[in-house]
Formats: C-alpha cells, structure tokens, sequence
C-alpha cells in the first residue's frame, strides 16, 4: 500500500466514524497507536470532520448571534489545531528523511507533504457528502445528476493528488527534493502579536 493510499483508507474511515454520530461533540476514538503517524493522520481528518459540520452550523439563517458567536470562536480553535497537525505531520516527514543526501541540483517543493495530505483529508470529506447529495432521496433528479459530475472530479482530483504526494515522498527519499517547512506563525492567535489581545492599535 502506498503512503496516499494508507491516507485515504484512514481518511474515509474516519469520516464514516465521524458519521456514526453525525454530533459535533461527539469524542474522537482514534483506533491508532498515540503519537503514530497514522494517529495523526485520523486526528487531522477528525478534526477538519467537526470544523466542516461547524461550518455548516453557523450558516443557519436564523442562528443565534450569541451561539454564532460561539461556534466562531470554536472554528477559529479548531483552524489553529487543524495547523498545529499539520506541523506535527511534516515533523515526522523532517525526521523520517533527516539523513537523506540531498542532491547538489535538489529543488524545494511548492508546499510540503504534510499541506499536501491536509487536502487529501478535506478531499475525503468533499467525496462523502458529494456522493450523499449525488444519491439523496427527495432530491430532484437534475440535482442528483449534477452532484454525480461533481463525484467523478472530485474522484478524479483525489487520484491526481494522491499520485504527486507519492511521487513527492520518492524524491525526498531519492535527495532529488528538499524538505523545508516554515511554522505558520499565525498572529491573530497569539495574545504577543495581536494588537486587539495586547491592547495596542490596529
């Protein structure tokens, strides 16, 4: 099994877990080794499951401003979590391929494994719910239709993706690319770097 195809066995497998409760609250019950990579792997896809139902939530019409407000707040955690996995993923990539011999002519990646594999997770997500709709009673049968075209690209752009995080990993591992990856570094998170936090001006 390739490194992708490890992915989305774990990916899809949390997003049916998820639905088991379909409930935002619902406790994670992640069936991997802690600390593992495909403990993060599931812990990543659980959390971008809760954060897209939280998005759907807080697109409710009549939704209390307050409970808005909340759910906000909740997204906002749930996007610096989301990152601080990702940064936890590209870690074990940096220590897997540490003595690697990079090669003199080596090239550095637009984006690393790890952001790669975040859009794999969210890919997983996207194909479940695009094949709910694509097969959802009461739906009208143009609708059904459409969301099936909508599937087979988004299928498609699972295979692609899959295939150049894989063809990524054999050049780290050959020295032909170089992993490198910055922290995000976000401010608005941060009581130090947010003037609205430290009380200074915009």
């Amino acid at each position: 099994m390739t490194f992708s195809e490890n992915c989305n066995t774990i990916f899809d497998k949390c997003v049916n877990d998820y639905h088991v409760t379909d409930n935002v609250d619902a406790p994670m019950n992640n069936p991997f080794k802690e600390r593992t990579l495909d403990w993060y792997l599931y812990s990543k896809n659980w959390i971008d499951a809760v954060q897209w139902h939280l998005e759907d939530i807080i697109r409710e019409p009549s939704i209390d401003p307050v409970d808005a407000l909340a759910i906000k707040r909740r997204i906002d955690r749930s996007n610096q979590e989301r990152t601080d996995m990702v940064e936890l993923i590209d870690s074990f990539f940096m220590d897997k391929y540490s003595g690697v011999k990079v090669r003199e002519n080596a090239t550095l990646n637009t984006e690393t494994p790890a952001w790669a594999v975040d859009r794999l997770s969210i890919l997983a997500l996207k194909i479940y719910h695009m094949r709910a709709e694509a097969t959802r009673k009461g739906a009208t049968d143009e609708h059904r239709e459409v969301c099936s075209g909508k599937l087979e690209t988004l299928l498609t752009q699972r295979t692609d993706l899959s295939g150049a995080i894989d063809q990524l990993l054999t050049e780290i591992e050959r020295g032909d690319k170089y992993l490198k990856f910055y922290k995000q570094m976000k401010m608005y998170n941060d009581p130090s770097l947010n003037p609205v936090l430290y009380g200074g001006k915009k």
